[in-house]
């Protein structure tokens, strides 16, 4: 599994600024989860990493793990300045 995983849980980072939030994954991780697809271009990128937006690919992430019967924890690292994912690269299916 790409994602971080100790134990039998997954960690999720979970980025946020005082007006949006994303949870960081490796892309790969998605194709794990058969999600890749179902990624909006709210979404950004970053090398390996893919940061979901809050408001519907978070959700999606989340449904799969449970839908897996994976475990989860949230690690939340909050910003009170603009984050600098806002600047990444849009999401794009194809890499």
């Amino acid at each position: 599994m790409s994602q971080v995983k100790i134990g039998d849980v997954v960690k999720i980072k979970f980025y946020s600024d005082p007006g949006h939030g994303w949870a960081a994954v490796k892309r790969k991780f998605l194709d794990e989860l058969a999600i890749t697809d179902k990624i909006s271009t709210y979404s950004y990128q970053r090398g390996k990493t893919v940061y979901l937006e809050e408001d519907c690919d978070f959700s999606v992430l989340i449904n799969a793990l449970k839908a897996r019967g994976d475990t989860f924890e949230i690690v939340e690292k909050h910003t009170d300045n603009t984050h600098p994912i806002r600047s990444y690269d849009y999401y794009r299916k194809n890499g």
